[in-house]
């Protein structure tokens, strides 16, 4: 059965980290980064996720230009997985494809639309509401 950690970051910045297992991971199974998923996986509801990277558990990244779920070896010159120190420098860099599967261990993604305040800013408006209600009473 598939388990992943899984980073969700928000338009503000904000970044909450969730473990996932069971029917919640297999949501993920088989999709491609840059594919959307439901956020009810991470406990958001009607919130979109967007897939945008990755690592296994060596902690080999997840390049979204390698096709498939496999280990790649790649002669890179920078970008993700590798930052070259001196210029024109390149250097060969396993790294896997782009697809999740049972060997991913972690998944980084964004919210599409809204942002972790926004559940807690529902609760406080309605608790705002209702003391404002409760004051008018007396």
């Amino acid at each position: 059965m598939a388990e992943f950690q899984i980073v969700v970051s928000d338009e503000t910045g904000h970044t909450e980290q969730f473990e996932v297992d069971g029917q919640d991971a297999n949501r993920f199974l088989n999709r491609d980064l840059g594919s959307e998923v439901d956020g009810g996986a991470v406990g958001h509801d009607g919130v979109t996720l967007e897939l945008t990277g990755g690592s296994d558990e060596a902690g080999r990244p997840m390049r979204a230009d390698v096709a498939g779920s496999e280990l790649k070896e790649l002669l890179l010159e920078g970008g993700v997985g590798y930052h070259p120190s001196n210029e024109g420098e390149r250097k060969r860099v396993t790294v896997r494809g782009r697809r999740i599967s049972e060997a991913t261990a972690q998944i980084n993604a964004r919210m599409v639309d809204g942002t972790f305040g926004d559940d807690e800013a529902d609760v406080d408006e309605a608790d705002a509401d209702a003391e404002a209600d409760g004051n008018d009473e007396e």
